[in-house]
């Protein structure tokens, strides 16, 4: 199990990585959960994916996509938008209710947001926690490669439960809310020191 964190800069260095985490994103968001994103190619993407964001992609040794994530900082800015979070809080997102936040969105160069974070339904029930571990593990480190010291993200509201098993301090930031029948909360993730 490898990790590689993809941008803009070295995307062209790690083949199809790319396409194929786009891809896998579109099997579990799209096909799987049924959630009404924008495609083309067989790939989901939005307005995110830009040269400002990172993806944080853990693939075998034959690059099949295991699990994967984004992060885009705070201080993004693309036309009306600036990061999920964010503009869901603005109201430009019709998807995700806009009081999401117990206080007003961050924008700071040491506050990035971590979102689209999935494990492939292709990973066993057996591995999917090691999986997970590892990944948010990996964007730990990438998110401190990028000078970032907390992520923010709309995580399922469960996340109390397994946030010490990968080893970061989690707090929530906003309620608790219901999308699409789960019950969702954004949560601030501390990669300000070493994870263990």
């Amino acid at each position: 199990m490898r990790t590689t964190t993809l941008s803009f800069e070295n995307l062209h260095n790690h083949g199809e990585l790319f396409a194929n985490m786009l891809r896998a994103r579109r099997e579990l968001f799209i096909v799987h959960n049924k959630w009404n994103l924008p495609e083309a190619l067989g790939m989901e993407y939005d307005q995110y994916d830009t040269p400002a964001s990172r993806w944080v992609v853990v693939h075998d040794e034959l690059g099949r996509v295991l699990a994967g994530n984004r992060l885009t900082p705070t201080t993004a800015k693309c036309g009306i938008y600036t990061y999920m979070i964010r503009d869901a809080q603005r109201g430009l997102l019709d998807t995700i209710p806009a009081e999401l936040l117990y206080d007003e969105a961050p924008v700071s160069e040491t506050v990035w947001e971590s979102s689209r974070l999935f494990v492939s339904h292709h990973v066993p029930l057996a591995e999917r926690r090691k999986v997970h571990a590892k990944l948010v593990a990996d964007l730990g480190s990438a998110a401190r490669q990028v000078g970032a010291k907390t992520c923010l993200t709309l995580l399922n509201a469960n996340w109390p439960r397994w946030a010490g098993r990968v080893g970061v301090n989690m707090s929530p930031m906003g309620p608790v809310m219901v999308i699409d029948g789960v019950r969702n909360q954004v949560v601030a993730m501390d990669f300000s020191s070493n994870l263990h």
